[in-house]
């Protein structure tokens, strides 16, 4: 095959794992290629800054135009972030080169534009590393479970949120207190609001929604909910009704509709899922055919996101695999999730009557209880929790609406989804 020309935007923890996944196994790597890899160029913002990586400094620079991108096989862009990242590309493309991207808010936000365009300019457009770092959730749907229709997918895509909330349940501390050490471990940034928010694991399904079901979602389509608000009696409560609370990215597709949402849910400690602990991710999948199976592994970190990126370019440069995501993406309506059962936590005044009160209630708008658990806490306030059975959250919302007008209600603290 002889030597193939590499071009990469960006040089930060990823494109240095790219490198570093090269140089480690470079002779794996060189012998399925047929030839070795030639980075000729890196593009960042400091050329002259020292880096962890072994390139020599010539190879860095910091115009766009010195890249000389006819010369190149394969572009690789991990810069991050929206602009100028689709510019870049696009020109790489429209320029007749292969491209490879870790970016998950470029493609979820904009990625069907590149995807057509890479269609009609004939060029491949790969972006397995932009969800689940160096787990191949992508590869899995589109070539392994091609025989498929995806019913279902249910994941945990953001490290951060699933590290804070395993520390919460083991050690039973806060959430202040698990963020800090998330961000003393580097599985936080100074400013988490991508990942506490569940920005980040919204713009992951996004895109997986365009290759497992093959309908385009806008990030801001799909309904959201962060993990800010969860507390430790929350938790606790959990686990005495046998559950866990995870940050779940769900997606399910209807006949007219594809219901998508982000959000902290209480999950059966005895499903698959709820034993991905730390900085871990997973990806529950339901094939019409195949049937229920999981992919699990570190979603992040240099090295993980970087072999996925490399393995990519092999795909490119050894089998020519057509562009990910092209050929049958529609829009369909994008939903909230439908029926399901609800976790609620409330305060009401200790008196007597209150519980039986509140079920009349519950049952005059057609919702069944599973489970309730009623504490009094010696003094004249106490908690009540509650698990429904299957409701439509607008059904839940009304009853709850009229639930917290009563005198003896103080407030509605949690309200939760339940996967069993």
């Amino acid at each position: 095959m002889g030597k193939k020309n590499i071009v990469i935007l960006g040089m930060g923890t990823v494109g240095m794992g790219f490198v570093n996944t090269y140089l480690m196994n470079r002779e794996t790597i060189e012998g399925k290629l047929g030839g070795p890899l030639d980075i000729r160029k890196v593009l960042v913002s400091s050329p002259g800054k020292k880096r962890p990586v072994d390139l020599p400094g010539d190879r860095y620079t910091g115009d766009f135009n010195d890249l000389n991108l006819e010369d190149a096989d394969v572009v690789v862009e991990l810069m991050g972030g929206v602009e100028p990242a689709f510019t870049y590309i696009k020109q790489a493309i429209e320029r007749g080169c292969h491209v490879v991207s870790a970016n998950k808010e470029l493609m979820a936000k904009r990625g069907d534009e590149l995807i057509r365009l890479a269609d009609e300019k004939g060029v491949l457009l790969r972006y397995e590393a932009s969800v689940g770092g160096g787990i191949p959730l992508i590869n899995t749907i589109t070539d392994g479970l091609a025989s498929n229709r995806v019913i279902k997918m249910m994941g945990i895509l953001n490290g951060t949120t699933n590290y804070i909330l395993t520390r919460m349940t083991r050690d039973r501390i806060s959430y202040e207190e698990a963020l800090g050490q998330a961000k003393s471990l580097g599985f936080a940034e100074a400013d988490p609001t991508a990942d506490v928010e569940g920005f980040d694991a919204a713009y992951k399904l996004a895109i997986l929604s365009r290759d497992a079901f093959g309908v385009v979602a806008r990030p801001e389509e799909i309904t959201r909910q962060g993990i800010k608000e969860i507390s430790l009696e929350d938790i606790e409560y959990g686990l005495e009704l046998g559950y866990k609370i995870k940050l779940l990215a769900l997606g399910e597709k209807k006949k007219e509709h594809v219901e998508l949402s982000v959000q902290p849910a209480l999950i059966s400690v005895d499903h698959p899922v709820a034993s991905v602990n730390q900085e871990f991710n997973a990806l529950f999948v339901e094939g019409n055919s195949l049937g229920e199976i999981m992919l699990y592994g570190k979603g992040a970190g240099g090295m993980p996101t970087g072999s996925a990126v490399m393995t990519d370019v092999m795909e490119i440069l050894i089998n020519g695999r057509k562009t990910i995501g092209s050929c049958k993406e529609k829009k369909m309506p994008i939903k909230n999730i439908g029926l399901s059962p609800y976790y609620v936590r409330m305060e009401v005044l200790d008196s007597p009557g209150v519980l039986g009160q509140i079920a009349m209630i519950f049952g005059e708008q057609g919702i069944s209880l599973d489970s309730v658990v009623q504490r009094a806490k010696g003094s004249e306030v106490a908690p009540l929790v509650f698990i429904t059975h299957d409701v439509k959250r607008e059904c839940l919302d009304r009853a709850l609406e009229e639930i917290e007008a009563r005198e003896y209600v103080l407030k509605i603290q949690s309200i939760l989804k339940v996967v069993r």
